[in-house]
Protein backbone atom coordinates (compact mmCIF):
# COMPACT_ATOMS: atom_id res chain seq x y z
CA UNK A 1 0.00 0.00 0.00
CA UNK A 2 1.45 3.32 -0.86
CA UNK A 3 1.03 6.18 2.12
CA UNK A 4 1.58 9.50 2.32
CA UNK A 5 2.08 9.89 5.96
CA UNK A 6 5.51 8.22 7.35
CA UNK A 7 3.84 4.70 8.06
CA UNK A 8 3.87 2.74 11.16
CA UNK A 9 7.80 2.65 12.82
CA UNK A 10 7.34 -1.07 13.22
CA UNK A 11 7.15 -1.73 9.40
CA UNK A 12 9.62 -2.30 6.72
CA UNK A 13 9.09 1.07 4.69
CA UNK A 14 10.15 2.49 1.36
CA UNK A 15 9.97 6.34 0.17
CA UNK A 16 9.21 6.60 -3.53
CA UNK A 17 11.38 9.90 -3.93
CA UNK A 18 8.89 10.91 -6.77
CA UNK A 19 5.79 13.61 -6.96
CA UNK A 20 4.14 11.48 -9.95
CA UNK A 21 1.27 10.03 -8.95
CA UNK A 22 1.27 7.81 -12.07
CA UNK A 23 5.02 6.43 -11.47
CA UNK A 24 3.65 5.85 -7.51
CA UNK A 25 0.92 4.17 -8.80
CA UNK A 26 3.17 1.72 -11.12
CA UNK A 27 5.81 1.06 -8.50
CA UNK A 28 2.97 0.36 -6.36
CA UNK A 29 1.72 -2.53 -8.61
CA UNK A 30 4.79 -4.30 -9.81
CA UNK A 31 6.08 -4.12 -6.01
CA UNK A 32 2.62 -5.06 -4.03
CA UNK A 33 3.84 -8.60 -3.84
CA UNK A 34 6.78 -7.48 -1.82
CA UNK A 35 4.51 -6.68 1.19
CA UNK A 36 6.32 -2.84 1.95
CA UNK A 37 4.92 -0.06 3.77
CA UNK A 38 5.33 2.02 0.15
CA UNK A 39 5.58 5.60 0.93
CA UNK A 40 5.14 8.80 -1.17
CA UNK A 41 6.22 12.57 -0.43
CA UNK A 42 2.96 13.54 0.54
CA UNK A 43 4.16 12.51 4.20
CA UNK A 44 7.05 15.33 4.09
CA UNK A 45 5.44 18.08 1.97
CA UNK A 46 8.62 20.55 2.43
CA UNK A 47 11.06 17.84 1.05
CA UNK A 48 12.65 19.22 -2.41
CA UNK A 49 13.82 16.90 -5.05
CA UNK A 50 17.31 17.20 -6.71
CA UNK A 51 17.19 18.74 -10.01
CA UNK A 52 17.32 16.57 -12.87
CA UNK A 53 20.40 18.17 -14.75
CA UNK A 54 23.02 15.02 -14.95
CA UNK A 55 23.97 13.46 -17.91
CA UNK A 56 22.60 10.00 -17.22
CA UNK A 57 19.57 8.80 -15.72
CA UNK A 58 21.31 6.61 -13.31
CA UNK A 59 22.99 9.80 -12.63
CA UNK A 60 19.34 11.64 -11.40
CA UNK A 61 17.83 8.33 -10.19
CA UNK A 62 20.74 7.83 -7.85
CA UNK A 63 20.68 12.14 -6.61
CA UNK A 64 16.85 11.74 -5.97
CA UNK A 65 16.72 8.31 -3.99
CA UNK A 66 19.89 9.58 -1.91
CA UNK A 67 18.71 12.59 -0.68
CA UNK A 68 15.06 11.36 0.17
CA UNK A 69 17.06 8.82 2.32
CA UNK A 70 18.87 11.08 4.05
CA UNK A 71 15.97 13.12 4.59
CA UNK A 72 13.94 11.14 5.67
CA UNK A 73 15.82 8.33 7.37
CA UNK A 74 14.18 5.40 5.42
CA UNK A 75 15.15 3.55 2.75
CA UNK A 76 14.02 5.44 -0.93
CA UNK A 77 13.90 4.54 -4.26
CA UNK A 78 13.86 6.94 -7.32
CA UNK A 79 13.91 5.99 -11.31
CA UNK A 80 14.32 8.51 -14.19
CA UNK A 81 13.61 7.19 -17.63
CA UNK A 82 13.27 8.74 -21.12
CA UNK A 83 12.84 7.65 -24.57
CA UNK A 84 15.47 7.40 -27.11
CA UNK A 85 14.66 7.56 -30.85
CA UNK A 86 17.35 6.68 -33.55
CA UNK A 87 16.02 8.91 -36.07
CA UNK A 88 16.93 11.88 -33.97
CA UNK A 89 20.45 10.86 -32.47
CA UNK A 90 18.62 9.35 -29.37
CA UNK A 91 16.96 12.79 -28.51
CA UNK A 92 15.08 13.46 -26.36
CA UNK A 93 17.12 10.85 -24.17
CA UNK A 94 17.82 12.02 -20.61
CA UNK A 95 16.31 14.96 -21.29
CA UNK A 96 12.75 13.78 -21.99
CA UNK A 97 10.60 15.05 -19.15
CA UNK A 98 12.45 18.71 -20.15
CA UNK A 99 11.81 18.09 -23.51
CA UNK A 100 10.02 21.87 -24.61
CA UNK A 101 10.49 22.97 -21.44
CA UNK A 102 9.05 22.02 -17.33
CA UNK A 103 5.49 23.78 -18.42
CA UNK A 104 5.05 21.70 -21.53
CA UNK A 105 2.52 18.89 -21.38
CA UNK A 106 3.09 15.44 -22.86
CA UNK A 107 0.66 15.99 -25.67
CA UNK A 108 2.72 19.08 -26.56
CA UNK A 109 5.98 17.01 -26.30
CA UNK A 110 4.32 13.66 -28.44
CA UNK A 111 3.04 16.09 -30.80
CA UNK A 112 6.44 17.78 -31.49
CA UNK A 113 8.38 14.34 -31.52
CA UNK A 114 6.00 12.93 -33.86
CA UNK A 115 6.43 16.53 -35.93
CA UNK A 116 9.69 15.94 -36.11
CA UNK A 117 9.53 12.66 -37.36
CA UNK A 118 6.75 13.50 -39.96
CA UNK A 119 9.02 12.57 -43.09
CA UNK A 120 10.84 9.69 -41.54
CA UNK A 121 9.07 6.32 -43.16
CA UNK A 122 8.31 3.44 -40.56
CA UNK A 123 11.21 1.84 -41.08
CA UNK A 124 13.51 4.51 -39.79
CA UNK A 125 11.59 5.16 -36.56
CA UNK A 126 13.15 2.83 -34.19
CA UNK A 127 13.00 3.73 -30.67
CA UNK A 128 13.71 3.05 -27.09
CA UNK A 129 12.70 3.65 -23.29
CA UNK A 130 15.38 3.66 -20.81
CA UNK A 131 15.04 3.66 -16.99
CA UNK A 132 17.13 3.69 -14.37
CA UNK A 133 16.37 2.53 -10.60
CA UNK A 134 18.15 4.04 -7.60
CA UNK A 135 17.74 2.28 -4.59
CA UNK A 136 19.12 4.44 -1.36
CA UNK A 137 19.76 3.34 2.48
CA UNK A 138 20.12 6.06 4.98
CA UNK A 139 23.63 5.14 5.32
CA UNK A 140 24.32 6.78 2.25
CA UNK A 141 24.81 3.58 -0.30
CA UNK A 142 23.27 3.86 -3.67
CA UNK A 143 22.53 1.19 -6.08
CA UNK A 144 21.69 1.59 -9.58
CA UNK A 145 19.32 -0.57 -11.93
CA UNK A 146 18.34 -0.47 -15.41
CA UNK A 147 15.20 -1.33 -17.64
CA UNK A 148 15.41 -1.13 -21.89
CA UNK A 149 12.15 -1.63 -23.86
CA UNK A 150 12.95 -1.44 -27.71
CA UNK A 151 9.76 0.19 -29.31
CA UNK A 152 9.13 2.27 -32.40
CA UNK A 153 7.79 5.46 -32.68
CA UNK A 154 3.99 5.54 -34.00
CA UNK A 155 2.46 7.64 -37.32
CA UNK A 156 -0.42 8.94 -35.03
CA UNK A 157 -1.02 9.03 -30.85
CA UNK A 158 -2.84 5.83 -29.91
CA UNK A 159 -4.51 5.16 -26.74
CA UNK A 160 -5.32 6.47 -23.39
CA UNK A 161 -3.60 4.68 -20.76
CA UNK A 162 0.11 5.05 -19.50
CA UNK A 163 1.95 8.75 -19.97
CA UNK A 164 4.90 10.40 -20.75
CA UNK A 165 5.25 9.17 -24.20
CA UNK A 166 3.27 5.86 -24.16
CA UNK A 167 1.04 7.06 -27.00
CA UNK A 168 3.35 7.08 -29.63
CA UNK A 169 5.73 4.42 -28.40
CA UNK A 170 4.93 1.27 -29.88
CA UNK A 171 5.70 -1.85 -28.55
CA UNK A 172 8.24 -4.08 -30.41
CA UNK A 173 6.66 -7.65 -31.28
CA UNK A 174 3.26 -5.91 -30.18
CA UNK A 175 2.12 -3.72 -32.32
CA UNK A 176 0.73 -1.93 -29.88
CA UNK A 177 1.30 1.47 -28.35
CA UNK A 178 2.25 1.60 -24.77
CA UNK A 179 -1.09 3.18 -23.91
CA UNK A 180 -2.72 0.80 -25.43
CA UNK A 181 -1.55 -1.62 -23.12
CA UNK A 182 -3.52 -3.15 -20.03
CA UNK A 183 -1.71 -2.00 -17.39
CA UNK A 184 -0.94 -5.58 -16.07
CA UNK A 185 0.64 -6.26 -19.22
CA UNK A 186 2.43 -2.96 -19.22
CA UNK A 187 3.74 -3.71 -15.38
CA UNK A 188 5.43 -6.76 -16.77
CA UNK A 189 7.29 -5.18 -20.27
CA UNK A 190 7.66 -1.72 -19.51
CA UNK A 191 11.64 -0.36 -19.12
CA UNK A 192 10.59 0.79 -15.47
CA UNK A 193 9.21 -2.63 -14.53
CA UNK A 194 12.43 -4.37 -16.30
CA UNK A 195 14.54 -1.88 -14.16
CA UNK A 196 12.51 -2.86 -10.39
CA UNK A 197 12.74 -6.46 -11.14
CA UNK A 198 16.65 -5.88 -11.61
CA UNK A 199 16.63 -3.60 -8.40
CA UNK A 200 14.28 -6.12 -6.53
CA UNK A 201 16.55 -8.74 -4.92
CA UNK A 202 19.27 -5.79 -4.04
CA UNK A 203 16.33 -3.92 -2.01
CA UNK A 204 15.14 -6.68 -0.87
CA UNK A 205 18.52 -7.57 1.35
CA UNK A 206 18.95 -3.39 1.52
CA UNK A 207 15.60 -3.37 3.54
CA UNK A 208 16.28 -6.50 5.63
CA UNK A 209 19.79 -5.03 6.52
CA UNK A 210 18.27 -1.58 7.61
CA UNK A 211 15.28 -3.74 9.64
CA UNK A 212 18.19 -5.35 11.36
CA UNK A 213 20.09 -2.32 12.10
CA UNK A 214 16.90 -0.33 13.15
CA UNK A 215 16.13 -3.07 15.98
CA UNK A 216 19.62 -3.91 17.29
CA UNK A 217 19.28 0.37 17.84
CA UNK A 218 16.38 0.34 19.34
CA UNK A 219 17.78 -2.84 22.01
CA UNK A 220 20.18 -0.73 23.24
Amino acid sequence: MSRGSPGAPGRTRLVLATRNPSKVREITAIYAHLGVDLLTLDGWPGLALPAEDAETYGENAARKAGAVARATGVPALADDSGIEIDALGGAPGVHSHRFLGDTATDAERNARVLGLLQDTPDARRAARYRAAVAIASPDGSVRVFDGVCEGAIAQSPRGRGGFGYDPIFVVAGDGRTMAELPPDLKNQISHRARALRAAEPALIEMLRRVGEERRASSAN
